[in-house]
């Protein structure tokens, strides 16, 4: 999907939902499917991105042996590229496809390996380009050089599945502690709306809204950066 239709189409489903909130709830409904829509369209999407990325990651140490291999086999690096954009698999099929692509048109394979990286935000994928660039200016035998990357990634992919591992109690309990005041409040806001109808219609409710509101955002920010591991 191109993203002007995906643009239009969450746009539509967020004027649908108004209405549709304003029939059922009236208009706190219509203000929190006004909010909630676009905010689930964008969570859904940053969901889909980051699982392609990660997809790219896991099957970066094969295409990286697939592509020394070829070239151990006598082809060419661009050669070789087409190839891993011919016989691998998703994402890493489309992502090489475009990088033959662009450097048929013209454009320098150092540059589309590097925007593909920014692209992908891989910093795995950002070694082999400017491992690849090195042995451009410098010569060698990149086949090896590419050996060695693969084993370095590898390495890496362990070690962040036990990072991983280790801190999913941590990620949990995030999850829980955020969800679960803004499900209580949508709950209540669904099934007994005149409850917390203060809050809206009086300044301390609105002042314990925006404190509220403040809060929930630095504890989430806090335990994402808890649960998050730079390494």
């Amino acid at each position: 999907m191109r993203p002007a239709d995906y643009v239009l189409l969450v746009i539509c489903c967020t004027f649908t939902g108004i209405v549709v909130g304003f029939v059922l709830g009236g208009v706190l409904l219509a203000i929190l499917l006004a909010i909630g829509v676009p905010v689930g369209a964008r969570t859904v999407l940053k969901i889909r991105t980051s699982r392609r990325r990660a997809q790219f990651e896991a099957q970066l140490g094969d295409t990286l042996q697939m592509l020394s291999g070829s070239m151990r086999a006598g082809h060419s690096l661009l050669r070789s590229v087409d190839a891993i954009a011919q016989e691998s698999q998703s994402p890493t099929r489309e992502e090489f496809a475009r990088i033959v692509g662009e450097t048929r048109l013209g454009r320098d394979l150092r540059d589309s390996l590097m925007d593909a990286a920014s692209r992908l935000r891989s910093e795995d994928f950002l070694w082999t380009a400017q491992a690849i660039e090195i042995h451009r200016e410098v010569g060698g035998d990149l086949a090896e050089v590419l050996d060695h990357v693969a084993e370095t990634i590898r390495e890496r992919a362990q070690i962040k599945g036990q990072v991983r591992a280790l801190s999913a109690e941590g990620r949990l309990s995030a999850y829980v502690l955020i969800a679960l005041p803004t499900g209580m409040f949508l709950y209540l806001s669904l099934a007994n709306g005149k409850y917390i109808q203060p809050l809206f219609s009086h300044p301390v409710g609105w002042v314990m809204l925006s404190v509220a509101v403040v809060l929930l955002a630095l504890g989430s920010f806090w335990l994402s950066r808890v649960v998050k591991i730079k390494f």
